[in-house]
């Protein structure tokens, strides 16, 4: 007897989902809201497809915090390397960057999805765009929106990887919550992962440097009980209008947001020297400046200069910014406090979901029996690197395979 099983979401993890359940004979059915697949997917791969990260598997799991328990089990079935295998079995070629994160040769994204594409569809696995789900109607058959009216589509089973609340225009855009809830599955509250954050900068800072990269600095966050710092991270940040973004406050936004969930706010600090010991830059910082300006002597004796030394004037009291020991303190720590986090719209993801407690280890919904999840929008998150990626491929692949083991 044939089977069919409905796959609703035609990001990474939908799709991977399918490729399983195709290759094991199942008719399987694609349905997505867009006018094609893949949308946030080819998103991420404008600037470079960082596919996943060469980094050893303990290193790995570490970057999913809380949830590693949950997602350890979904890596082994398919992890980094099953990724650069599955990706060169496609035909394209991946290499290890510098920073250890692996990349396709031509660092694009389309010609991957292409050949997925066209493997998928070689495989019979059929495409319905401008599908958008509804739910279920009364006689619980599958009900979607398009526009010719409304659709319904039965299945033997359903994988739901509608993706979490991010990026709403490339179809993330959580409107599953409420119908899933309806059906009492528990559903963590979304909440911006991988995001800038809002600093109420003076509208001089604001309209002289938005939009300028703090490179080569290294932000440090203190263990709140005055010891040394409990965490160091080197890398590069963004001014934006609002406040602040890019990899560097990305890597860390999970535990600010949260910080401020908890305290209103959190400060973090920022060093301008990282490879300058202190001792040096309180040494420089001394030496005799004669008739130049600080922001001379700072350029001359330090290097800092543009957005570095605007940094220090927006945030340095005008007492501070002329005694030389304050200064060189702010130079290697300069508290900056974060108000917000951006809206969960602007952010590269987002945490929260379908909580891992209310699906069994082959992710299906324990209260809706025949359904199953994957992606982005189970309660897990990671930071960029190709973390993200990875396991929302493999989640996908668990699912799929979990929808084999549960059909009779």
């Amino acid at each position: 007897m044939a089977r069919n099983v409905a796959v609703i979401g035609g990001g990474p993890a939908g799709l991977m989902a399918a490729e399983v359940l195709a290759a094991a004979g199942v008719q399987v059915d694609v349905f997505d809201a867009m006018p094609s697949v893949g949308r946030k997917f080819l998103l991420a791969g404008k600037g470079g497809m960082n596919l996943t990260h060469s980094e050893p598997c303990e290193a790995f799991l570490s970057r999913y915090g809380a949830r590693r328990e949950q997602i350890a089990p979904l890596l082994e079935q398919f992890g980094p390397d099953a990724l650069r295998a599955w990706v060169q079995a496609l035909g394209i070629d991946t290499f290890i960057g510098s920073s250890g994160r692996v990349f396709p040769t031509d660092m694009k994204a389309a010609p991957l999805l292409r050949a997925w594409l066209h493997r998928l569809r070689l495989a019979g696995v059929r495409f319905h765009m401008r599908h958008r789900w509804l739910g279920w109607d009364a006689s619980d058959t599958l009900l979607f929106e398009t526009p010719q009216g409304n659709h319904t589509a039965s299945a033997d089973a359903v994988v739901l990887a509608l993706g979490g609340g991010s990026w709403a225009r490339l179809g993330s855009d959580a409107k599953w919550v409420p119908l899933l809830t309806q059906r009492a599955v528990q559903v963590t509250p979304l909440l911006p992962s991988n995001c800038g954050f809002d600093v109420g900068w003076s509208d001089y800072f604001r309209d002289r440097f938005a939009g300028q990269h703090l490179k080569s600095v290294a932000i440090l966050i203190d263990d709140g009980n005055g010891g040394p710092p409990a965490l160091r991270k080197q890398g590069e940040f963004v001014v934006s209008t609002n406040g602040v973004e890019g990899s560097l406050i990305y890597a860390l936004s999970a535990g600010l947001r949260d910080s401020i969930a908890a305290s209103g706010n959190a400060v973090i600090k920022i060093d301008l020297l990282p490879d300058w010991p202190l001792q040096r830059v309180i040494d420089e910082v001394a030496r005799p400046r004669g008739a130049r300006s600080w922001s001379s002597h700072l350029q001359s004796r330090l290097g800092l200069k543009g957005v570095k030394t605007g940094l220090l004037r927006e945030l340095v009291t005008p007492t501070d910014f002329i005694d030389p020991l304050c200064l060189a303190h702010a130079i290697k720590a300069l508290p900056l406090t974060l108000l917000a986090p951006r809206p969960i719209d602007e952010a590269i993801s987002s945490a929260g979901g379908v909580a891992f407690e209310g699906i069994n280890r082959q992710l299906m919904l324990e209260s809706v029996p025949g359904v199953f999840c994957a992606g982005e929008m189970l309660d897990w998150e990671a930071p960029t690197g190709g973390y993200l990626l990875t396991a929302c491929m493999a989640s996908g692949r668990v699912a799929g395979n979990g929808v084999l083991n549960w059909l009779p």
